[in-house]
């Protein structure tokens, strides 16, 4: 049960409360009325039928006071209708009208001896499957009256009032279910606010805010909700500017020891054997350190807006892979306008990172797909290593990560700001980009951007 609890949405589980709810009372009642209903009509009929048997009595009283007493006269006089069978017991013998021979086996003996001893009882039986009320008056020790009422009639009105109110408690069910499901739509409304809120803050969008005023119950929520988003606002902010003025403070060192790198460079040859080594490795180093002071300033940058402009993405991916040393023969242009309204500097840093990317970590790329869907564009990145680790493509796009596979896929040379980039730039675009498995080997990055055309 608790399984299925956590499969539900909800949603799910309040209109089905509200369900349950409306059937546990709607049942209750239709249950109280129904035996409150069917106990006023069986009551109601027996007093009919107790009346009645009693003025039959009077009538066959009446009859035994002459020297012989014609039963058969006696019982054709009196009007019983369609459904009264009456009988008499006198001396041992059973008399009744000619076509109710037999109905005497209907009598309970233990009807019988009610009235032997009290002069009159009422009993509810069945016979042949249908509901009847027997009453019995004893005349004399010797003689007494039986009435059998038949309540087939009765019986039938109430399996009708039965099935009615089980469709009544089953409407109010339906109905139960359709208020909760209609008044879920109002109580979760503020709950869609909060998600489209974090949605957006967590796609970089840190001006979403809600509205204190929308609901007073739920203005705490509202105010500890914009407040928190201050503070992130406040810190991303700070951290973005600490980055920025650290990496426009390191230009210059890093300028002159690039200076001084490239003089030891050019004179690698003079110098001995482990100097050299020494040199090349601080030249190295300092590529790196450059390229990751370039990739700090571009993130701190990475909160302005995209400036959108049409660009032909054909030529701007020939350009990065021949940039690169690639083949152009990767590029797989697919058929329609490649001239998508983009921000060429983002989008040509999204092209270079990932085609590094594949050069450093994936054995090269094999493939850099273009396409379009409807307005939709499509980039499609594939390269030859051993892909990317299913439990690294949540964060393969975080500051900093590498991957655990990083080493298995290729050097460590890169900064872990490549793939931040992309996704950045990505987002700056309104898109989204996913880590996913080349057919056949290898990884693919896709990117999606909305609205290019």
């Amino acid at each position: 049960m608790r399984r299925i609890r956590g499969r539900l949405g909800l949603r799910t589980r309040v209109a089905a409360g509200f369900a349950a709810g409306a059937l546990t009372l709607s049942a209750s009642m239709a249950l109280v009325s129904y035996e409150v209903t069917r106990g006023e009509l069986i009551s109601g009929r027996e007093r009919q039928a107790v009346r009645s048997a009693t003025f039959d009595a009077r009538v066959v009283a009446a009859g035994l006071n002459t020297e012989h007493p014609d039963f058969s006269g006696m019982l054709r006089s009196l009007d019983t209708g369609g459904n009264r069978r009456v009988l008499v017991f006198h001396l041992g013998h059973w008399y009744a009208r000619t076509a109710d021979n037999g109905a005497s086996a209907a009598v309970p003996q233990s009807l019988q001896r009610l009235v032997a001893d009290h002069g009159q009882g009422i009993q509810r039986v069945r016979v042949d499957g249908a509901p009847v009320v027997i009453v019995g008056i004893l005349l004399t020790p010797a003689t007494a009256v039986y009435e059998i009422d038949y309540l087939r009639e009765l019986d039938q009105t109430l399996r009708t009032i039965g099935w009615v109110l089980i469709l009544v408690a089953s409407a109010v069910a339906a109905a139960g279910a359709v208020l909760g499901w209609y008044a879920t739509r109002y109580v979760l409304r503020p709950l869609r606010s909060v998600a489209a809120a974090a949605q957006g803050i967590s796609a970089g969008d840190l001006g979403a805010r809600l509205d204190p005023a929308t609901d007073p119950d739920l203005e705490p929520l509202s105010t500890s909700f914009n407040e928190m988003v201050d503070q992130l606002s406040r810190r991303i902010e700070k951290d973005r500017r600490f980055a920025a003025d650290v990496s426009h403070e390191l230009r210059s060192p890093l300028q002159t020891l690039a200076a001084s790198a490239s003089v030891l460079e050019r004179r690698r040859d003079s110098l001995d054997e482990r100097t050299a080594m020494a040199a090349g490795l601080v030249v190295a180093e300092l590529e790196r350190f450059q390229q990751l002071v370039d990739d700090l300033l571009e993130l701190s940058r990475g909160d302005l807006p995209a400036q959108l402009s049409p660009v032909d993405v054909g030529e701007l991916a020939r350009r990065a892979v021949q940039g690169r040393g690639l083949d152009p023969a990767i590029i797989e242009a697919g058929g329609g306008d490649l001239r998508w309204t983009v921000d060429r500097r983002r989008l040509e840093q999204v092209l270079v990172n990932l085609l590094d990317n594949a050069v450093t970590h994936g054995g090269g790329p094999v493939a850099l797909r273009l396409a379009t869907d409807g307005a939709d564009g499509i980039i499609e990145v594939d390269d030859d290593g051993p892909g990317v680790n299913p439990a690294d493509r949540a964060t393969i796009f975080d500051r900093f990560v590498r991957g655990r596979s990083a080493g298995a896929r290729g050097n460590d040379t890169g900064t872990g700001l490549g793939l931040s980039l992309v996704a950045q730039h990505v987002t700056a675009h309104g898109g989204r980009v996913h880590a996913l498995d080349r057919p056949g080997g290898g990884a693919r990055f896709r990117i999606e951007l909305p609205g290019v055309r």
